[in-house]
């Protein structure tokens, strides 16, 4: 740093370099390594799949990715600052909200050496703020890019629940980004490069980046640290696709299933069931949550992602004619069981 004041450089440009120099050290480089059989000779070979960022979360060898950089591999491996590379185990992700985490296969005394981050707050954001971005992008390694948050509160689809509160920024984000940080002037953690807004299909920076947020990391890699895995609160219904609905005009979400010992069986929620004469009667229709309505299968996805296991719901139905109310207590949902 002497050498740059040296040079004249200003306040704003020392400022900047300040938080590369002391952040650098918290970025690692993903490899994602598959196993794929030869063509030719049928034996089984490991090929790098993809590369991306992550960054050190402790000194206990935890590393946090974007769950789309190790998705589909048979091997991880972790690279460093220095270039020395270790094997990973997934402790565990959550894909909906494209988050996972990562063991080292280090020693312990090189775990102690590990940079963690420093976590900042992403509550507070301002648009207009300047942020700084650092990853690999296309192999690069420990490449800097700087812009400012350009929106807060977006949308980002990645499967059944939708990312909340993600921030925009126009600093460079490429492939090979993600799963990097996006750190605030200071040098805080405020969320993890996880996307670009790609028109041209091409794959490169379109000046329309995204990241998630530090405060809904935070929770998720706390639940999965426990557990191993985000527990996800659920009514312990199996859904009905939403055209059964739409085609008399109803809105609502269809119960189709009731999960045996589930809040919605010991509730007493009815399934979508057949009468004695072949004949389809529809189940309980669920119109809303805690007086918030319920029109469609978003809302109640949205509605549940809002709780936590253990909360108590009170749950509205259409029942035939009648409307209904049930007092539950959310259960947890396990991960691949269909049930909501």
């Amino acid at each position: 740093m002497a050498a740059a004041q040296q040079a004249g450089l200003s306040s704003e440009e020392l400022s900047t370099i300040r938080v590369f120099q002391a952040n650098t050290p918290s970025v690692v480089n993903i490899t994602n390594v598959r196993a794929m059989q030869s063509y030719y000779t049928m034996d089984i070979e490991k090929i790098p799949a993809g590369t991306g960022s992550g960054l050190v979360w402790d000194r206990k060898g935890h590393v946090v990715t974007n769950f789309h950089v190790i998705k589909g591999a048979s091997e991880v491996k972790v690279t460093l600052l220095d270039q020395s590379s270790y094997d990973a185990k997934v402790v565990g992700f959550d894909p909906d909200k494209d988050v996972a985490v990562l063991q080292l296969n280090m020693p312990s005394s090189k775990q102690a050496q590990l940079q963690p981050v420093t976590l900042g707050q992403s509550s507070g954001l301002q648009v207009g703020q300047r942020v700084y971005a650092i990853g690999n992008p296309f192999g690069l390694d420990h490449t800097l890019t700087q812009g400012i948050i350009s929106g807060l509160g977006r949308e980002l689809n990645t499967g059944l629940y939708p990312i909340k509160n993600v921030i925009q920024t126009d600093a460079a984000i490429n492939p090979g980004n993600s799963g990097g940080v996006l750190l605030d002037s200071k040098g805080n953690l405020i969320g993890i490069n996880t996307a670009i807004a790609d028109p041209t299909g091409k794959g490169s920076s379109s000046g329309v980046g995204f990241a998630i947020p530090i405060d809904t990391v935070k929770g998720l890699v706390d639940q999965i640290l426990t557990y191993g895995r985000v527990m996800r609160p659920s009514l312990g219904v199996v859904i009905a696709p939403p055209q059964a609905l739409q085609r008399i005009g109803e809105k609502g979400v269809l119960v189709l299933d009731v999960t045996p010992g589930s809040p919605a069986a010991r509730a007493g929620l009815r399934p979508t069931s057949r009468n004695g004469a072949g004949d389809l009667v529809l189940g309980d229709i669920i119109k809303g949550i805690d007086g918030q309505p319920v029109n469609t299968v978003k809302d109640l996805l949205q509605l549940l992602d809002s709780k936590r296991v253990g909360d108590k719901v009170v749950v509205e139905v259409a029942r035939g004619q009648s409307r209904i109310t049930f007092t539950m207590q959310l259960a947890d949902r396990v991960l691949g069981s269909g049930t909501e």
